[in-house]
């Protein structure tokens, strides 16, 4: 089937932060350069438009936006309309968040296209029953689901599809910015989380473990990094542990502020969880970008994160709240650093969108 005409339909995207928004953009911006013809259809996320309209100039694809409405109903409608009026040049809708799993059911009315879903995670697992069953009966009218990982794809495993794939979460990192990264291991134990400061994110998690980390590594200094969202439960649970001293906040930083602090760290670590509300992490390409730069990883089991770390090759996996499985990946790493740095820059390769975008092709030329 021709599918050199795509309707990318995305809950969310740059410039505003978030995991699907930088999966989207990735995946349209690899499609354009290997030649399709690539129109996203998103919202507006900032107050006015301008943040979203700067960016969008520089870029040499199509981006359509959408405003939020205060009535969300009028947002819903406002959407679907937009879709309909972009959808009749295309010849495939690739749809990423659950808005857009949710708006193709109603496309399909309508238009006969191939529908390709993307599933992250999190919006398989909404804590509301109905709407979670929406997006089950969704996704029955795609004819293709890629899921980000195993772990995503396992959580509608008993909806029994015939129709997944599952496409790893790539990665982008400037060549120069690696390239003068000439990583050696800090002389002082540096660890390092780039992400939102949330409950699903998992810093809380690594302050708890800060206690028991500072008694083998006393000069341990922990770097946090992302949108201060939940800084101040951050900081509150590490003054009762005695442990503030140690932690170091950067907030939201430049993309090459945020190398130079990944290429001056020990090891990545992410102890993800999932929320009462379903939050799940599905992937983890934060984890990627360190590798990138020689940087193994710590990880939690039980989530996406497990696609993203090679056990015992580029970092360890452990239970999120163990936090003497913790200590022991740490020291594992930082014992038999040279191999774990080495086989992360490895690793990392296999991620680069250039390899990515080629298995969606492969679904997408089906």
């Amino acid at each position: 089937m021709n599918s050199n005409k795509i309707l990318f339909i995305t809950s969310e995207f740059p410039p505003q932060p978030g995991g699907i928004g930088n999966h989207a953009f990735n995946l349209a911006d690899s499609l354009h350069r290997e030649g399709k013809h690539v129109t996203v259809l998103t919202d507006v996320r900032s107050n006015n438009g301008a943040t979203e309209k700067d960016f969008d100039d520089q870029l040499k694809f199509v981006v359509r936006r959408i405003k939020r409405r205060n009535i969300i109903w009028i947002s819903y409608f406002d959407r679907l309309f937009k879709a309909m009026k972009y959808i009749a040049n295309a010849d495939t809708v690739i749809a990423s968040g659950k808005f857009s799993l949710w708006l193709v059911y109603f496309l399909k009315l309508f238009y006969t296209k191939k529908y390709i879903a993307i599933i992250h995670g999190s919006e398989l697992m909404l804590a509301n029953k109905s709407l979670r069953r929406f997006t089950h009966k969704s996704l029955k009218k795609f004819n293709n689901i890629i899921a980000v990982s195993n772990y995503t794809k396992n959580l509608i495993s008993d909806l029994n599809f015939d129709n997944i794939t599952v496409i790893p979460n790539g990665f982008s990192i400037s060549e120069d910015l690696v390239s003068i990264s000439n990583h050696q291991k800090p002389e002082d134990l540096n660890l390092i989380t780039v992400g939102n400061v949330t409950q699903r994110k998992g810093q809380h998690n690594i302050v708890k473990a800060l206690p028991l980390l500072l008694k083998t590594y006393p000069n341990l200094k922990y770097r946090i990094v992302g949108i201060p969202t939940e800084k101040d439960k951050i900081e509150s649970l590490a003054k009762e542990l005695g442990v503030l001293e140690s932690i170091e906040f950067y907030g939201k930083v430049s993309e090459e502020k945020k190398c130079e602090l990944l290429a001056s760290s020990s090891i990545f670590i992410m102890l993800s969880e999932k929320t009462e509300n379903g939050d799940v992490e599905g992937f983890g390409i934060a984890i990627l970008e360190a590798n990138a730069f020689g940087i193994p990883a710590v990880g939690s089991k039980g989530c996406g994160i497990e696609d993203a770390i090679d056990d015992g090759e580029t970092g360890c996996l452990v239970n999120a709240t163990d936090i003497n499985s913790i200590l022991k990946a740490v020291t594992d790493i930082n014992n038999s650093y040279s191999d774990f740095s080495k086989n992360s820059i490895l690793w990392s390769k296999k991620f680069n969108w250039d390899k990515i975008v080629l298995q969606y092709l492969e679904i997408l030329d089906k």
